[in-house]
């Protein structure tokens, strides 16, 4: 019968890859600099989604409500993505902000002679989604290892 003990199980000094265990829990941790930033995107993502429903502009602005939709559901996977793989995704964050300024020019491109609530709304989006790719770019800038 194995030994379970309050005194045997506290300890793991002793288990033959604790140098390892320690390197691995290092590294999980060495990514999450920007933990605080995966739910403002992902917000901003699920609020990109809806907009056109919220802002009731469904009807006026037919190709813009798909536009937004996609593109939302987008940000939102870039955060999901920032959640789970963070020293893998990091690099898409100059990516999020060229869909930031995207999202500030659709609504003459991909719209047709949108009015004020529509352009602010996108241009707001855009703006808070390039402000958060540069904070993501520079904190994965600084937490990135030295060559």
């Amino acid at each position: 019968m194995a030994n379970v003990s309050p005194t045997s199980r506290g300890d793991i000094s002793t288990h033959p890859d604790v140098s390892e265990m320690r390197d691995r829990y290092a590294r999980m941790l060495g990514g999450r600099d920007v933990t605080l930033l995966d739910g403002p995107v992902f917000l901003l993502g699920l609020y990109c989604a809806v907009s056109p429903w919220i802002l009731h502009y469904t009807t006026s602005q037919p190709p813009l409500v798909t536009h937004n939709l996609v593109v939302g559901i987008a940000i939102g996977l870039l955060a999901l993505g920032f959640t789970r793989a963070p020293e893998r995704m990091y690099g898409l964050s100059w990516a999020f902000c060229a869909v930031g300024i995207w999202m500030i020019i659709a609504p003459w491109v991909v719209g047709t002679s949108p009015d004020a609530g529509v352009a602010l709304n996108n241009i707001i989006i855009g703006g808070l989604a390039v402000i958060l790719g540069l904070m993501c770019a520079g904190t994965a800038a600084r937490s990135a290892p030295m060559p």
